[in-house]
């Protein structure tokens, strides 16, 4: 308890980062606050009772990344996944368009360019999933049997209830606009956060989401019927997938480096060793969230689709089905070795290492250098692509038991990742002061 109490005052003493946190709390409040602020024309509490009833289908997952918005038919109900399917798409297209592949490469400036256009994706996206919601809901009735909900409607029996007042394009453009708009805030609130606050805004956003809904996915279990033993067998589950995601978040591989001495003027440098470490999640908690976002696309907008040959689609690609589970797994080991090939460039580290005389012993520093770094790298996040589907794919075998989706291996990678990368930013800020920091004696190794 000393410990924790040193480290808040040593926080409280750089204002700086008081107001990041400070700053990150607010911004996060905020997104908590609209995602109770329903779209005009929708019985929220009808359609929050349709969710509930699909809540172990894809409803589930949605409304989990959406923070509950779904549920409440709030106007961020889309949550921030049309702004990651949009970077997702830039960053593809990055690799085969000539013009986007330059302003890649353009530093500060270039990066702007594709944000801005990520962000007109964004909206785009946001458009045609909203359109395609408002179409569904128009569409969408609810059987209504409760005895004083059907008083207070002045109904007798029960009763299939439309979900939206009034139709028609008026309805249409409201929503739209409502679910477009409420996208677009959320991609500013993230923004925000990153530039003035403390930690990546987007997966703040998508973090603070889950957790706000594990209490509420803990008193389900036991409304269930789950029972002390059972409870305390899904906590000693959970804690041990915990610690499982801890341990490998941090493991890493170490490529020794040697640095040949270099006299400059009168001074002699290099001569030690040192290592390079190699992350075996290098991607961290992207590629997950990528694929869940590349999946929600099209069954959001089916989910409110009535038609033959989406319903035989969204039955493949429900949570749980095999076919579900080969796409899913697919699509997290090719996005492990995309955005690692992203953000880690061997012939760079290759080059930057025979700049200051460093080599690995045995190999030859330049080419030979980038290809064994690449070798290695290459092993590292196919089982890191492994271990990652392993984790997500715990959803899947959770729902035959009954369990939620909160106790789901994408979820707890998400909040276990964000949390250890928070956590390291904040350290970062406090030992840049001179203070220890939050971790004791070692320090919290980056994810990246």
């Amino acid at each position: 308890m000393a410990k924790v109490a040193g480290d808040i005052q040593g926080i409280a003493k750089i204002p700086e980062l008081k107001r990041r946190i400070l700053i990150t709390f607010l911004f996060l409040a905020v997104y908590r606050l609209g995602v109770h602020v329903p779209v005009p024309g929708v019985r929220s509490w009808l359609f929050g009772q349709w969710v509930e009833q699909g809540q172990d289908s894809i409803l589930g997952l949605v409304n989990m990344f959406s923070g509950g918005a779904l549920k409440q038919m709030s106007v961020f109900a889309l949550g921030i996944m049309p702004y990651i399917s949009a970077s997702i798409i830039l960053q593809l297209l990055t690799v085969v368009v000539p013009t986007l592949e330059r302003l890649s490469k353009e530093g500060e400036q270039g990066r702007r360019v594709i944000t801005q256009y990520t962000r007109y994706g964004t909206v785009l996206l946001s458009i045609i999933q909203g359109f395609g919601i408002a179409v569904g809901l128009e569409g969408l009735k609810v059987t209504v049997s409760d005895p004083g909900v059907l008083q207070s409607m002045g109904l007798a029996v029960a009763t299939e209830v439309p979900v939206v007042l009034a139709g028609g394009f008026g309805f249409k453009l409201m929503t739209v606009l409502s679910l477009t708009a409420g996208t677009a805030f959320i991609m500013w609130l993230g923004e925000q956060i990153t530039e003035r606050g403390i930690g990546n805004g987007i997966s703040l956003i998508i973090f603070a989401g889950i957790v706000v809904g594990i209490p509420t996915a803990v008193l389900a279990e036991f409304a269930r019927g789950v029972g002390a033993g059972g409870g305390l067998l899904m906590l000693i589950l959970i804690v041990a997938v915990t610690f499982f995601v801890v341990w490998i978040e941090r493991s890493q591989r170490r490529i020794p480096v040697q640095y040949a001495k270099r006299v400059v003027g009168r001074r002699v440098y290099g001569g030690q060793s040192s290592h390079l470490p190699l992350k075996l999640n290098t991607a961290g908690v992207i590629p997950p969230i990528f694929a869940s976002s590349l999946l929600m696309f099209p069954m959001t907008v089916g989910q409110f689709v009535d038609h033959p040959w989406v319903d035989t689609i969204r039955g493949y690609l429900s949570p749980g089905s095999i076919v579900y589970s080969i796409v899913y797994v697919a699509l997290i080991i090719f996005f492990c070795y995309f955005y690692t090939a992203i953000q880690f460039n061997p012939n760079d580290v290759a080059d930057n290492m025979k700049k200051n005389g460093g080599y690995i012993p045995g190999i030859r520093p330049g080419q030979r250098t980038a290809e064994y770094i690449d070798k290695v790298l290459s092993r590292l996040t196919f089982w890191g692509g492994i271990y990652v589907s392993m984790v997500c794919l715990l959803p899947t075998l959770l729902m035959r038991e009954g369990v939620s989706f909160f106790f789901g291996g994408t979820s707890l990678l998400i909040v276990v990742g964000v949390a250890l990368d928070t956590v390291s930013q904040i350290e970062t800020h406090l030992i840049a002061r001179n203070y220890e920091g939050l971790t004791a004696k070692r320090r919290i190794r980056g994810r990246r």
